[in-house]
């Protein structure tokens, strides 16, 4: 490793140019953007008339030697107007320019440094906050749906502040993290879920900590070349999140935004009615040859009462923000501050979240060669949960499925209990008290700080250093009373309420130091280099303690329970100590290339495995730059991209690969024993990375295209190799397998009016992926999911298939004449087992993306934004409950029973319902629906206050607005909403509907002011 470092550094020097020798006068500056008073990289400052030059880096800074004082500067780049300027006797000349063609001049964030995108040779996707700025999002990463090809977001539930699924060009992983690598300020921030217990395959989201209206920009690195600076942490893509900052040379702005609105479910389930339901159930007695009187099915008796259980829990929601920030700044100093406070009731009742966050960014230019600065966020959150989807308490899936015969209060308005003979219509609980009863508060603090320092060396060598912390304290504080169905059914509980307090803290630590040096040669020849190392620390420290038996249900906290005999407490420690290098080259602006690598070294893994490289190269060619191109004036750019690397995967939790012991008892007694097998093996998944696109502009900006096609084909699979039982344990972590993803991402932007100040501007985005597991260790399926019928599994990992597969039975239809279920006897042997099962249909889509218009007129302001779904199934496993043709008459039924086969002759797709008849019932293709949907995610309509008016009372601007959330769906999905998922984050579960809460409409009202 010694002589890479020697060979870098022989390098660099060899390539530095000769004019740093040179006598003469020494100018310095910073190049800013007239649009936003952002620094500009990557812009040419050459002594005109000669070849000396440099170009502008990160920051926007140069520094360069010229003759004297008669020297005239030439400042030219792509996208931008070029300008000459006389140095005079000038030591600092620092300019402001303007864009031409938008999209080539913006500034694009790129790992550890910044660019232009027209010196990009890798896939990188940018979202502007200009693109979800009007929408009620909770986190930035939900910001992203529908807006960026080849990202594929997934909200799980209509769950306040809930989890979200996040997907870069497929699933690269069985086991290990399939999430990408989140980048806040170049810091790798904690994702997905916080809290520790469990609500029913419904997670928690760390993302809802951050206000996304501090955002400055999303780019999205989906290509090696653009991530394989993150080496180990990349193979699921990388995301990077800019928060604002204050901008140079312009006067103190204040903003004062606020948001209020109403948010309700989109759709609510369709069940029977009791009289309905009554009828059904009789009819599925009578066909089992039994009395439906003696049951207690009595006509005008039983249905005295129509309960609709699902009105009961669920109510229309208040949704409230308010933010107010101030930004300015000038050559020396700029800053950033803001606070905001944002409120959502859940549409479930006792459900909501409530967010406090605050925001501080400071740079300062001490002097031409150093500059420092600091950044902090700091935010705090009250999550009221509820249990939902499959737990056996769920609130909202306990409502669907209680009959409506019953009541959930008595004659004297108090809710039944547990113990009444007349509970609810579920045995074990009653939804409307399981929501407002018990107490499920998660409280979490969040601390993002870093601060930095930047010293230029020589002309154009800059050193920069940063020390960072995201900082996390989780604290959840439960109690279910006696009058619940945990704490008063459950007989290990005993029936006097249940407790449970637990406290996490996650803590990273992170010191990045890079050194960039940026330089150009004669012939022009342009080099950008940068060479970083980085030591991250991370800490897991975690306790909980759980008591029953509590004296009665106004004592709830675990001091006053009688029991306190379980808990739990541990700490974890893990590190990565990584060094990376970049050298980008460009000549003339028209032959572009990039070279990448990282060396990184994780603590994860035992010592044999602990370090790894991994390097990715790209090149460009602009065509539009030839000559031959030149007759084409309608073409602005053409540039064609092809990119080769590696990246890794690292996220499976901690030393997987030592073998453990842990604490056992037996007969009696506390000993120790084997918990794990020791694989010194061990190592990260590896993805090889293949990319190709070319990026088009045309008609001076007002048609842009992007088209990228990559094959990724990911090996070394972290996963749990099972192994005969007769060892002891019936599985050991490996590294076995592959999995491939090939896809294809088409980005289209079009000014498609601008003129007699109508402008009209549409945005298109579709991606195509197919993901399929290539090799395991054996080519016998693999079981997962949920277990159906007792027996079935409801997924299989199988190779040739893709991660996501439906396992099952291939329901064939209804038989005519009987009426019982006709399934496919796939092995023939005349019998219908779970021998028959195969694969029945996946989880991934065909074809996803997003669809954005825009129109202003005199300002006014209209903005539709389509997100959508093609080709990929879902289960509908609420069904199996609530269609089930075995009359399980402890549950209600979904309207569609009332199309179930009756009378020999009836053509339909319901089997008869009859009382103990599961065959009718079993797993099946007859569950699984098309999932394809349309959706309006949003329509915003907004009014810009003429500039005159408000001016005349000091302020800039005034805008009004309102905006509709997933306003409608087209979808042929039978259930509420086709876009939930069940077991929240799930690779090979994905795609399970299980009486999982749809997401919620919200429209709102806003009004923002600058002043």
């Amino acid at each position: 490793m010694r002589n890479n470092y020697r060979l870098f550094w022989g390098i660099l020097l060899l390539l530095a140019p000769v004019q740093l020798l040179a006598q003469g006068l020494r100018i310095s500056g910073r190049v800013t953007s007239e649009q936003d008073g952002q620094p500009v990289p990557g812009v040419n400052v050459v002594v005109k008339g000669t070849t000396t030059g440099i170009s502008t880096d990160a920051s926007g800074n140069y520094s360069l030697t010229v003759p004297g004082a008669n020297t005239v500067l030439l400042f030219t780049s792509i996208g931008l107007v070029s300008q000459e300027i006389n140095a005079g006797n000038r030591t600092v000349v620092n300019v402001v320019m303007k864009e031409t063609v938008n999209e080539l001049a913006q500034v694009v964030v790129t790992g550890y440094n910044t660019t232009q995108r027209k010196d990009i040779t890798g896939s990188v996707t940018s979202v502007s906050p200009d693109k979800f700025k009007n929408i009620p999002v909770a986190s930035f990463d939900q910001a992203l749906q529908g807006q960026a090809a080849g990202v594929q977001v997934t909200q799980s539930s209509g769950t306040p502040g809930g989890g979200l699924t996040v997907r870069v060009r497929g699933n690269t992983s069985i086991s290990a993290s399939n999430r990408p690598l989140f980048i806040v300020d170049g810091v790798p921030v904690e994702d997905g879920n916080l809290t520790g217990r469990d609500f029913g395959g419904q997670q928690d989201n760390a993302f809802a900590l951050f206000n996304p209206n501090d955002i400055e920009s999303i780019e999205v690195l989906k290509d090696a070349s653009a991530k394989a600076i993150y080496g180990s942490r990349a193979a699921n893509g990388v995301v990077l999140v800019t928060t604002k900052r204050g901008r140079s040379g312009q006067k103190t702005t204040f903003t004062a935004d606020v948001q209020r609105g109403l948010t309700e479910i989109i759709r609510r389930p369709d069940m029977l009615n009791a009289t309905e339901l009554l009828e059904l159930q009789r009819e599925a007695v009578t066909n089992a040859g039994q009395d439906p009187d003696q049951r207690g099915l009595i006509k005008g008796v039983t249905d005295g009462v129509n309960t609709d259980w699902v009105d009961e829990v669920l109510r229309r929601g208040v949704y409230q923000q308010y933010q107010l920030s101030a930004q300015g700044g000038n050559d020396k100093t700029q800053f950033y501050l803001s606070g905001s406070y944002r409120d959502e009731q859940g549409v479930q009742l006792n459900n909501g979240f409530t967010r406090y966050t605050a925001q501080f960014k400071f740079d300062q230019k001490a002097t031409s060669k150093l500059s420092f600065g600091a950044n902090i966020t700091a935010s705090y959150a009250k999550n009221k949960r509820v249990k939902g989807d499959n737990f056996l308490d769920g609130v909202y899936s306990g409502a669907i499925k209680s009959l409506p015969y019953y009541a959930p209060y008595n004659e004297q308005g108090r809710l039944y209990g547990p113990n009444d003979p007349n509970y609810a219509g579920f045995p074990n609980f009653n939804p409307v008290g399981q929501a407002v009863l018990p107490r499920f508060v998660s409280y979490t603090a969040k601390f993002l700080g870093g601060v930095y320092g930047e010293y230029e060396i020589i002309p154009n060598l800059r050193f920069r250093t940063k020390a960072s912390v995201d900082y996390n304290n989780i604290t959840e504080d439960n109690f279910e009373p006696s009058s619940t169905a945990i704490g008063g059914f459950l007989e290990s509980v005993g029936g006097q309420g249940y407790g449970d307090f637990s406290n996490t803290t996650l803590a990273t630590l992170i010191s990045t130091n890079t050194l960039a040096y940026n330089f150009q040669l004669p012939g022009k020849h342009r080099f950008s280099t940068l060479a970083g190392f980085e030591v991250l620390s991370r800490q897991q420290r975690s306790n909980n303690v759980q008591g029953r038996l509590f004296p009665s249900d106004d004592f709830t906290y675990i001091r006053s329970a009688g029991v306190v005999d379980q808990g739990d407490s541990y700490l974890l420690n893990s590190g990565l100590i990584s060094t990376f290098g970049e050298v980008r080259y460009d000549y003339d602006e028209k032959y572009l290339a990039t070279i990448t690598a990282r060396y990184d070294g994780s603590s994860r893994f035992g010592k044999d495995r602990q370090f790894g490289v991994f390097p990715s190269a790209s090149v460009a060619w602009r065509l539009s730059s030839e000559p031959f191109m030149q007759r084409f004036r309608f073409l602005n750019d053409l540039k064609l991209r092809a990119s080769y690397g590696f990246t890794g995967n690292e996220r499976i939790g901690d030393f997987q690969f030592l073998g453990t012991w842990a604490s056992v008892t037996y007969s009696g007694s506390t000993g120790v024993g084997p918990s794990a097998l020791v694989n010194p093996l061990l190592q990260w998944e590896r993805t090889r990375e293949a990319n190709i696109g070319f990026d088009a502009s045309f008609l001076n900006g007002r048609l842009s295209v992007t088209v990228d096609a990559y094959d990724n084909l990911t090996d070394n699979l972290l996963f749990a190799q099972p192994i005969p039982l007769t060892t002891g344990f019936g599985s050991v972590q490996g590294n076995i397998g592959k999995v491939g993803n090939r896809g294809v991402e088409l980005t289209i932007s079009t000014v498609n009016i601008d003129r007699g100040g109508i402008r009209w501007s549409t945005d298109l985005n579709l991606s195509h992926n197919q993901n399929k597991v290539v090799e395991l260790v054996s080519n016998e399926p693999i079981f997962r999911g949920y277990t159906a019928d007792g027996v079935s599994r409801t997924n299989v990992i199988l190779p040739g298939q893709p991660l996501g597969t439906f396992w099952g039975l291939k329901f064939l239809g209804v038989d005519p004449a009987t009426g019982n279920a006709i399934y496919d006897d796939k092995n023939g042997d005349g019998r219908i087992s779970p021998e028959d099962g195969q694969v029945i249909g996946n989880a991934q889509p065909k074809l996803t993306g997003g669809f954005t218009n825009r129109v202003s007129w005199k300002g006014i302001e209209l903005s539709v934004l389509l997100q959508g779904s093609y080709g990929n199934s879902i289960l509908n496993f609420s069904n199996t409950t609530l269609l089930n043709a075995g009359a399980d008459i402890e549950n209600n039924q979904t309207r569609k029973a009332l199309q179930r086969w009756r009378k020999e002759g009836d053509i339909t797709s319901v089997p008869r319902y009859e009382l103990g008849n599961s065959y009718n019932n079993y797993h099946s293709s007859r569950f699984l629906e098309d999932g394809s949907f349309v959706r309006i995610k949003n329509l915003t309509v907004g009014y810009n206050l003429p500039r005159q008016w408000v001016t005349r009372y000091g302020m800039t601007s005034v805008r009004f607005y309102a905006s509709a959330t997933n306003l409608y769906t087209l979808t042929r999905y039978s259930g509420p909403d086709p876009e939930v998922s069940t077991l929240d984050g799930s690779t090979v579960s994905q795609g399970i509907d299980f009486f999982t809460l749809p997401q919620v409409k919200t429209i709102l009202g806003g009004l923002s002011i600058v002043f």
